[in-house]
């Protein structure tokens, strides 16, 4: 991989991670472009590792929440009158939405940088996961804010995120529309799918770390990568916060609709290969 791929990818990563058109579809896509083989593990590892970037941005955006929640947690765990407290609470939230795509992405991890690098999965998922996000939105109440958030709603957006494990899906996309599903307004939908992706994307992205240093691919192009990714990233985060708002996820729709049907021709017409 050359440095001028690793700078593609890298602001193709920050770009697209916390967006709801899917990371993953857009890197596999650019990788096809760049043409770097999507079925090389070591690939699927680099990709996984620059998404760090975009983790370290999220951390310090963060910052000052991530660690009142944090000390909140610690607390509660052994002071009793903490555990009442909400940012205690919120921290079990976390972990309890967390542990689903843990579970699992390690049990189908062959799967994941096997037969789902293709992009039959990522234009199909681009456009099946839309009418998702549609009906999320349609069906949204937003009645609820970050106070009324319950362990039931971060398990089961937990379990939605799982389906991000397929390209074109988008974990955010997933998690929002889930926690519009489930009465949450978007502005707590999108803040919790960012404090879910802290601990979700930093343990794929250390996993993975083995397969990046042990390959072809340069140090040097992974420290570019990750670092062009954390300030696309930033800047990314900044945005959306704003943009949902005021904005529903559905304005993403037509351009996922484009880019996958787009992607479901070319493949059907033999231009392109899957892999």
């Amino acid at each position: 991989m050359s440095y001028l791929q690793a700078v593609i990818l890298g602001i193709v990563e920050g770009l697209t991670e916390f967006l709801p058109v899917s990371s993953t579809g857009h890197l596999t896509i650019t990788e096809k472009i760049l043409g770097l083989p999507l079925d090389d593990p070591s690939i699927t590892a680099y990709t996984a590792v620059i998404q760090m970037g975009a983790i370290a941005a999220v951390l310090i955006y963060f910052f000052s929440d991530i660690w009142r929640i944090a000390k909140a947690w610690v607390k509660g765990l052994f002071r009793p009158e903490y555990r009442g407290h909400f940012d205690h609470r919120f921290g079990w939230f976390v972990i309890a939405g967390t542990l689903p795509i843990g579970i699992v992405g390690f049990a189908l991890k062959d799967v994941i940088s096997g037969p789902l690098r293709s992009l039959w999965w990522v234009g199909g998922s681009l456009v099946v996961w839309s009418a998702a996000m549609v009906w999320a939105e349609r069906t949204a109440r937003q009645d609820r804010g970050e106070r009324q958030l319950t362990l039931k709603d971060s398990v089961i957006i937990g379990l939605t995120q799982c389906l991000a494990l397929i390209p074109g899906v988008s974990r955010s996309g997933a998690t929002i529309s889930a926690g519009l599903a489930l009465g949450l307004d978007r502005v707590t939908s999108t803040r919790l799918s960012f404090f879910l992706s802290i601990p979700a994307l930093t343990a794929a992205g250390l996993y993975e770390l083995k397969d990046v240093v042990g390959s072809d691919i340069g140090i040097g192009q992974t420290v570019v990568g990750t670092l062009v990714s954390f300030v696309v990233a930033y800047a990314s985060v900044a945005w959306l916060l704003r943009f949902v708002a005021h904005h529903p996820i559905t304005w993403f729709v037509p351009y996922r609709l484009v880019l996958g049907g787009g992607i479901l021709i070319l493949l059907g017409t033999g231009v392109i290969q899957a892999t």
